[in-house]
């Protein structure tokens, strides 16, 4: 079966908000893994034995479907690029997760989208009208909101998951970019390739021998990682983008849980009100541009 071609649409969106949810607690539950190890082995060797485990299934799965076309990219150097972008944004983010409770890493994290809005205009040359630009304003605000400048609480290591947001934006948008051309199954392939050897270069530096358990806990994330791209992408097959995408914030509530039972980890006040600004802000926004895609498709 060759990905590249659109699979059948499956109007269910009971089951694609289930993947959804899904999709969300399997990614979460990778973080939550990522964070764990991260305590005892050095970001490298986290990196590259996550995306090798990541990577051998990837394989298992093409051989089992004799679909190899993901190893030829129309843009390589696009996708080269676009690697070097989620690195960044994967280095940034696990490090967030070895200093900072999960919830709150991955709360800050959703000010991606608002980057995403914030730089379409001069990089895709998109427009984006006043109402969206409020809802970047009241987005950056629910930041600053978490981050506290000028107070006591400020914590540096917070703007690592900004960092983290603001490189994945940048990937994003260069998604956008060549979506028209590349599948989905190719720049997977290739994010995944670009970390794994990022981390194989970082690895040599500080590598400890991980144990059995290690070892299983470092192929669990990457398994989880795959698992959740996939529920992500199978989402889009069952319900409309509208529907089934404020369901990614589904995560905070994952994190909350999985920060509790583990960590013993709550947020405080001021990242729960900074969560639910960025959270209403990137609704609105996925609500206006879906709105305007359906004004678009109407012509």
């Amino acid at each position: 079966m060759d990905s590249r071609r659109p699979l059948g649409r499956i109007e269910a969106p009971g089951r694609g908000i289930a993947c959804m949810l899904a999709g969300c607690l399997l990614l979460t539950m990778n973080d939550a893994v990522v964070k764990w190890v991260s305590g005892e082995f050095e970001l490298g060797q986290v990196l590259f034995s996550r995306g090798l485990a990541a990577l051998i299934i990837i394989a298992l799965v093409l051989c089992l479907r004799q679909d190899f076309h993901i190893v030829r990219a129309r843009y390589p150097k696009l996708q080269l690029f676009r690697a070097l972008l989620i690195i960044a944004s994967t280095f940034f983010f696990v490090s967030a997760l070895r200093l900072m409770p999960l919830a709150e890493a991955i709360a800050i994290t959703f000010v991606g989208p608002i980057f995403v809005t914030a730089m379409a205009p001069s990089i895709l040359a998109e427009r984006v009208g006043w109402r969206r630009w409020t809802a970047v304003l009241v987005g950056f605000a629910g930041v600053l909101v978490m981050l506290r400048p000028g107070s006591d609480g400020l914590r540096w290591v917070a703007l690592l998951p900004v960092g983290a947001a603001l490189t994945g934006a940048c990937g994003d948008l260069l998604t956008r970019r060549i979506s028209h051309g590349e599948a989905s199954g190719v720049t997977l392939f290739y994010s995944t390739l670009g970390v794994t050897l990022a981390g194989a270069v970082m690895a040599p530096f500080g590598w400890q021998p991980p144990g059995p358990v290690d070892v299983s806990l470092l192929a669990l994330a990457g398994a989880l990682l795959c698992g959740a791209h996939f529920l992500q992408i199978e989402t889009f097959r069952f319900a409309e983008a509208a529907l089934v995408s404020p369901f990614k914030y589904s995560s905070l509530l994952w994190a909350v849980a999985i920060g509790y039972l583990v960590w013993g980890d709550l947020p405080d006040h001021w990242t729960l009100l900074g969560a639910a600004l960025l959270i209403a802000s990137g609704i609105y926004i996925f609500h206006r541009e879906s709105r305007g895609s359906a004004n678009l498709s109407s012509w």
